[in-house]
């Protein structure tokens, strides 16, 4: 808004600006019952400077900001509020927060109890939701329009109108010298993650291509949260980050939508049987069990392979008191050779595998509904 940038372009006294958006909006800012939204703050470098004249100056007034690609868009010469602000990162919405804006509020407040035998028999309802959350995932948009029409056809133009801007964004906001690397690197991933180890190659990449050559593109993409980065740990203790191997990982989407519309997943999958959980390699499941994991407070995600390749655990999550293996299996798949492997090496107090299967808790084993995965922390 060319007005906003003229208002914050003269000076930063608060009492000033405080007119200034009072006359833009037509109405009394009144710091006990107004919120101020500052969108797509990076686009006005000088508003964000001016947060730390709203805090040391004019406390009583609550301030929220927002920016798309926040972390790699501020403009150089920025000055920004050190200290002078909290946040908040936000995520797609998790399956608990799918389930509550698609009108089934009550069956996440039963994941949250964990009534497991109830869980149980409810069952289908949320294997049926986590068929519906696999294909439309968790952006907003495609959410909002899911619940309001139920067109999975209209979910899909959404996630290819999303993948564009983000497309668009890299031109923009990414330097002239690595777009064309960040480009062929993102429409790489869905095919990384089609493997039967998704450990990332760069040779898929392009061939011949070497690690300095990436870096960069996969460093720029993970700071304006459009991928998560999984690193590899060889051996497991509190920090797992002390163990973390820096040349091994796997790159995941920020969401399970965007990734089967980049897959060019059908929505005909919804219809037959349990095979989308499945697809390409179960590369969804292990998309979606990641995505979960990431929204939970508090804990640091790897994943797990010994030297010789022989054992790999899918994820291994440092918790603060202990490390959890969890193996993502995509069928009711049952068989846990890794997980065995690894408890016979590293004695965990508990070991994770989550699958299609129903909830059970053995001596050193919980299988976790796939559904339920997002409980993982509390169990």
């Amino acid at each position: 808004n060319p007005n906003m940038a003229e208002l914050f372009a003269y000076n930063l006294d608060v009492d000033r600006l405080i007119m200034g958006l009072e006359l833009y909006a037509g109405r009394k800012i009144d710091p006990d019952n107004s919120l101020l939204i500052f969108d797509e703050i990076q686009e006005v470098p000088r508003a964000l400077a001016s947060l730390k004249y709203f805090c040391e100056r004019a406390p009583q007034y609550h301030i929220v900001c927002a920016g798309s690609l926040l972390g790699i868009a501020l403009h150089p010469g920025t000055s920004f509020p050190v200290g002078k602000v909290d946040f908040l990162k936000l995520y797609p919405l998790s399956f608990n927060e799918f389930l509550m804006a698609t009108a089934k509020k009550q069956f996440a407040e039963l994941l949250d109890r964990q009534d497991f035998q109830m869980i149980t028999s409810f069952k289908q309802t949320y294997i049926d939701a986590l068929k519906q959350y696999y294909y439309v995932g968790g952006m907003p948009e495609a959410v909002q329009n899911f619940t309001d029409n139920k067109d999975f056809g209209e979910v899909r133009e959404i996630q290819k109108r999303i993948l564009y801007a983000y497309e668009q964004d890299f031109s923009k906001h990414a330097p002239n010298e690595i777009v064309p690397r960040i480009r062929v690197l993102w429409n790489s991933i869905p095919s990384q993650l089609a493997k039967e180890n998704k450990k990332f190659v760069y040779g898929l990449v392009r061939e011949g291509a070497r690690a300095k050559d990436y870096e960069t593109a996969i460093m720029w993409l993970s700071d304006c949260g459009l991928i998560h980065k999984v690193s590899r740990v060889n051996s497991v203790g509190i920090p797992l980050k002390g163990y973390d191997d820096l040349k091994a990982f796997k790159l995941f989407l920020v969401d399970v939508g965007l990734l089967g519309c980049m897959a060019g997943l059908s929505h005909r999958t919804l219809l037959d049987g349990n095979s989308l959980f499945t697809e390409f390699k179960g590369a969804l499941t292990e998309q979606y069990v990641c995505q979960q994991l990431k929204t939970i407070d508090d804990i640091a995600v790897y994943y797990y392979t010994n030297d010789r390749g022989s054992c790999e655990i899918d994820f291994v999550i440092d918790t603060g008191n202990q490390v959890v293996p969890v193996e993502v299996k995509a069928e009711v798949n049952l068989r846990a050779k890794s997980l065995k492997t690894y408890r016979e090496k590293f004695s965990p107090e508990i070991c994770v595998r989550t699958s299609m299967a129903d909830y059970k808790k053995e001596e050193w084993l919980i299988n976790l509904p796939l559904y339920a995965v997002g409980q993982i922390a509390s169990i």
